[in-house]
């Protein structure tokens, strides 16, 4: 069994920073990509940030200067580092991790930005 928790939502501010982050556990043989996914209401769930195997990384435009995706494969934990947050990022926000060669989701966390 693997277990994908996320952590570190909260309601924040516009201009503000959230830190989320991600631990997987469980019986862990290989790592693969972990991602970071969001839904807003009414929309698809979508791509906001990804690190490869290799460390490849990659983001969502709407994104791209402001978040810092980054894992920790000794502590099996990945982070993402939210500044200058805006409105349009209130979401539930989700880990996916690739791991044993299964994709597994966790339950998600709400990032909310509001005055």
């Amino acid at each position: 069994q693997v277990q994908v928790v996320e952590s570190g939502g909260g309601l924040v501010q516009p201009g503000g920073s959230l830190r989320l982050s991600c631990v997987v556990s469980g019986r862990i043989f290989t790592h693969g990509h972990l991602g970071w996914y969001r839904q807003a209401p009414g929309k698809q769930r979508e791509l906001v940030a990804m690190v490869t195997r290799d460390d490849t990384i990659e983001y969502a435009e709407s994104v791209e200067g402001r978040f810092t995706i980054s894992r920790d494969n000794a502590e099996n934990t990945m982070y993402l580092q939210m500044n200058a947050l805006i409105p349009e990022d209130t979401a539930v926000y989700y880990c996916n991790a690739e791991i044993n060669g299964y994709l597994h989701w966790g339950q998600g966390t709400q990032v909310t930005v509001s005055s």
